[in-house]
């Protein structure tokens, strides 16, 4: 699985607005519930496919976008996930590159969101934020 470069442009479709609590799959079924809102647009890159086979994950920073919607942004980080012992990538897009306290922020969220799936989706393997890649 090859991954864009920091500062390319990628397409991505919303499956998960920023604020809601339902995590779904690319086909728009339900994942699974969280016990915490997402603070992120959360959706994939059209075109790409991860290791999971899903397409590759996308957070969309800024404000809430409908699910559906269909956004250009810039990527300006990686976070390094893994699941069920799988590496799931989070793309991070943005119109201006990352904060410090933003990158700090997406951390304390996928730490989190890591601790809840364990219990949400649970599976074989590790679940876990492993830190960023770029």
């Amino acid at each position: 699985m090859e991954l864009p470069a920091i500062g390319e442009a990628v397409e991505v479709v919303i499956e998960v607005p920023r604020g809601s609590f339902v995590k779904r799959r690319p086909d728009g079924g339900v994942h699974f519930r969280s016990p915490l809102p997402t603070l992120f647009n959360y959706g994939s890159v059209l075109g790409t496919r991860a290791a999971d086979g899903d397409p590759l994950d996308a957070l969309v920073m800024g404000p809430r976008l409908s699910r559906g919607s269909r956004v250009r942004r810039t990527v300006r980080g990686i976070v390094d996930f893994v699941d069920h012992d799988l590496p799931d990538p989070k793309l991070v897009l943005a119109s201006a590159p990352l904060s410090v306290r933003e990158r700090r922020r997406i951390e304390r969220f996928f730490r989190a969101y890591a601790y809840a799936k364990r219990w949400l989706d649970p599976g074989p393997g590790q679940t876990r934020l492993a830190g960023w890649l770029a």
